[in-house]
């Protein structure tokens, strides 16, 4: 089977664009039903989307309900995820879709779906609105991942429907995002019953699903919808919104391609080298007063910050490094900063979306570079964006100018996958080192961040530009697959958390077991699904 060769993929729609998702708000409850098209597919003629399988297209649309509910929609306090079908809630991950991707797009697909199931749960966990799963019918694989993600789950007790994880003995890959995780670190549920359920392809019905803490709760067709609703409206009834909460139609990015090297935003603009094998990606500081609305710099600069980052992930791939500067007034990025501290409910969810973004910029599977020049706005905020990257290079000029800006939001508003704060993760060694790095506070020239730690190396004038040239091409000439390995592991440091689980083992093992033989090869798995001949394995287990 031929591998897809797919065109760029565009992350921006709206609800009025749907071809999946039915959003219906009534009051404080939401109802967001799967009702997937078989021939709506991102590359149509490909594949069918039956039994209401999802590919790439399917899940850019939950991401942007998800995220339009919390800033649109903030009177909603709980959310219904349903399926539009009778009989099927999710069949899960398209099967013929994944067969025909490539190793990469695969990866990609399954980190971009994580980040979508962890939206849901930031939501409920960060005071949004509550998901619950209304299970009308089957959910298998990728459909009952996505129900994990909600805090409740229903399933109807028809005598047929069931939920289930099949990929390991109908596919030979793992769950694709999250599911093992979840099973036992969110659910609960026993290891061994989990062992079972696991590889037992066809799952559990109702029944057996409640008793084992699969489901929360099953309800006969007869009373379902009664019982749904019922229970949608006592869980929106205990989760009061903020009282300042109100409307923030979220503006389109709308992104210009000036030439085939050069993408613009507002604020953020990404000139690409590919013969290189770079990314050049600017950030500017904020060019008017701070607002209460999606065209004020602290979110439209964060919203194309994400944008993208999803592009270069997916439609970029061979671009290995990502040199990330910030132009503008530092002073101006401090103000926006502080104007969010007095914005109540609007300034806490811009600050809860930014920390998301910083997030999606740790699980890029490209090296970040940061270069700190004068004329830097890598101050607040933006200084997260040194503290995430890889390196960071800050010139030490003669004048003395060159300065970064480390303040409050650096001591807890971003926490890391991990729970820990940037600056917490990069002092492994030195627990101290964090408030040191707080109390100095204001400016801190180059010398100082170079003596607390802040910046990789301070090159001066002199040996700036050539010590910067220089380690750009040795990392564009190192193994891409080695860069991933080592990044990961040294991204993914501190306590162990569900995420980390999710983002940084589940990522390993599947850049792992998508290439072997046994999942994808000629006679593999996913190559044989519906095929009349059963797959070849090697059995040798290493």
């Amino acid at each position: 089977m031929a591998e897809i060769a797919y065109p760029a993929v565009n992350f921006e729609t709206h609800p009025s664009r749907y071809v999946h998702w039915h959003l219906a708000v009534n009051g404080n409850v939401a109802v967001l039903s799967m009702k997937v098209q078989e021939d709506g597919g991102m590359w149509p003629g490909k594949y069918e989307l039956k039994l209401n399988s999802y590919d790439l297209g399917v899940d850019v649309e939950l991401a942007d309900a998800v995220q339009r509910l919390r800033f649109e929609h903030p009177g909603v306090r709980a959310v219904v995820v349903t399926g539009g079908y009778d009989k099927v809630f999710c069949a899960g991950a398209n099967i013929r879709m994944l067969a025909q991707s490539s190793h990469a797009f695969k990866v990609n697909f399954c980190k971009f779906t994580n980040e979508t199931r962890g939206g849901i749960e930031e939501a409920t966990a960060q005071g949004g609105a509550v998901y619950l799963a209304a299970l009308n019918g089957t959910a298998s694989g990728g459909g009952y991942e996505m129900a994990m993600a909600c805090k409740e789950i229903y399933l109807i007790d028809d005598g047929n429907s069931a939920v289930s994880l099949p990929e390991v003995p109908l596919l030979g890959v793992l769950p694709g995002t999250g599911g093992l995780t979840r099973l036992t670190d969110k659910r609960k549920v026993r290891r061994d019953m989990a062992d079972v359920f696991c590889t037992k392809a066809e799952g559990f019905k109702a029944r057996d699903a409640v008793k084992y803490g699969f489901v929360d709760a099953a309800f006969p067709r007869s009373r379902w919808q009664t019982s749904v609703d019922e229970r949608a409206a006592v869980v929106a009834a205990a989760n009061p919104g903020a009282p300042d909460a109100f409307p923030v139609l979220l503006e389109a990015l709308a992104p210009v391609w000036t030439d085939e090297q050069h993408l613009d935003y507002r604020y953020v603009s990404v000139r690409f080298d590919r013969a290189a094998r770079i990314a050049h990606l600017t950030l500017r500081a904020p060019d008017s007063a701070p607002s209460a609305s999606s065209a004020t710099w602290s979110l439209r600069a964060w919203r194309e910050l994400d944008d993208a980052l999803l592009r270069l992930r997916v439609n970029d791939l061979d671009i290995g490094l990502l040199v990330v500067k910030a132009t503008g007034s530092a002073q101006a990025v401090l103000d926006a900063d502080a104007a969010l501290g007095t914005q109540g409910w609007f300034g806490r969810e811009v600050r809860l979306f930014q920390a998301r973004v910083l997030r999606r910029l740790d699980n890029m599977a490209k090296s970040i570079f940061a270069l700190v020049e004068p004329g830097n706005a890598f101050a607040g905020s933006l200084f997260e964006v040194v503290l995430a990257a890889d390196r960071s290079y800050m010139l030490e000029d003669d004048d003395g100018e060159n300065a970064v800006c480390v303040t409050d939001v650096s001591a807890g508003s971003f926490p890391m996958h991990s729970g820990l704060t940037r600056l917490q993760s990069r002092y492994p060694g030195d627990t101290a080192a964090p408030d040191r790095v707080l109390r100095h506070g204001g400016t801190i020239d180059t010398d100082a961040a170079g003596t607390l730690g802040l910046v990789t190396l301070t090159p001066d004038e002199i040996d700036y530009e050539d010590e910067v040239r220089i380690a750009i091409e040795e990392r564009a000439s190192l193994s891409p697959d080695a860069l991933t390995g080592m990044e990961q592991n040294l991204r993914f440091g501190g306590p162990e958390s569900m995420d980390n689980k999710i983002y940084g083992r589940l990522t390993a093992w599947q850049n792992w077991i998508f290439q072997r033989p046994n999942a994808v090869g000629e006679r593999g798995a996913l190559k044989m699904f519906g095929a009349p001949e059963r797959p070849v394995f090697d059995y040798k287990r290493t």
